[in-house]
């Protein structure tokens, strides 16, 4: 089978992709901590498993090709856990910046920013609605777990979707790096670990549409895990990434997400035609 991976490819392949008007997909992430089980790099393979998967999915009807994961997200919050390293939003903006740069020179006019980290969600709406008005290309960012929210809940017996080093994220790293999951530390992680009824309740406290800075010591005091990975399997996992990753597919297929954006910052666009 062919490879989807950019990094496997040779420029003339990807000079003909950019020809037939390739997909681009992104997957963007972090290296942050995932309690005493999970290695910090979870949320890039995880990101990177589900993007390919779902990008071979669509190779099936259409030319697209998979970035190698930006593995730096917005993870300051988990740096009371140490084991942490991030960017700040500047930087963030600027890295997606320079890949959209980028392949606006290389020929492509398509993107999709897949995001496997929640401390992304917030900064990489912003960051696509501002990279696609400065170049003029089809710049689409969506989060996994929320895209794949219907695959994912079926799924699992303790949660309803994706929290942090949880039931989910553990089956998953069970089907894709077995033998990175410390499976002696389970319980462990699971001590004082804040569930989903409590992670709900916690987020309420503040008020509905209030916004302020809290770290994983606040939001996930403990173990800096949420959820009970204990009930956590790698059938379940295998389930959950190649839900996601059928979920993930048919949103890259949307012919609505890839018209070029209107260029409201264009000189004269206002007082203009909004027909």
């Amino acid at each position: 089978m062919a490879t989807v991976e950019w990094a496997r490819m040779t420029a003339p392949e990807l000079k003909e992709l950019a020809e037939r008007d390739a997909l681009v997909v992104l997957p963007v992430a972090s290296l942050e901590q995932h309690g005493p089980h999970l290695p910090t790099m979870v949320d890039t393979r995880l990101a990177t498993e589900v993007c390919i998967r779902a990008a071979t999915i669509l190779s099936r009807s259409e030319p697209v090709v998979v970035l190698p994961c930006q593995w730096m997200g917005l993870s300051e919050h988990h740096f009371p856990f140490g084991g942490t390293i991030s960017l700040d939003f500047p930087t963030f903006h600027a890295v997606l910046r320079s890949i959209c740069r980028s392949l606006k020179a290389d020929g492509f006019q398509r993107l999709f920013v897949v995001n496997g980290h929640g401390g992304n969600t917030e900064p990489l709406a912003v960051s696509v609605r501002e990279l696609a008005h400065e170049f003029g290309m089809a710049v689409v960012g969506g989060t996994y777990w929320l895209i794949g929210a219907d695959a994912i809940a079926p799924v699992l017996t303790t949660q309803k979707n994706v929290q942090h080093a949880c039931e989910a994220e553990t089956s998953m790293m069970l089907a894709a790096e077995p033998t990175l999951v410390h499976r002696g530390q389970l319980d462990a992680a699971a001590r004082g670990a804040m569930t989903p009824n409590e992670v709900a309740g916690q987020a309420s406290t503040d008020g509905p549409g209030i916004q302020r800075f809290r770290s994983f010591a606040e939001r996930a005091p403990g173990t800096g895990v949420k959820g009970d990975p204990r009930a956590a399997s790698a059938e379940k996992g295998e389930k959950l990434l190649q839900g996601i990753a059928e979920k993930l597919a048919a949103a890259m297929a949307n012919k609505a997400l890839w018209s070029k954006p209107d260029g409201v910052w264009e000189a004269g666009r206002a007082f203009g035609s909004t027909g």
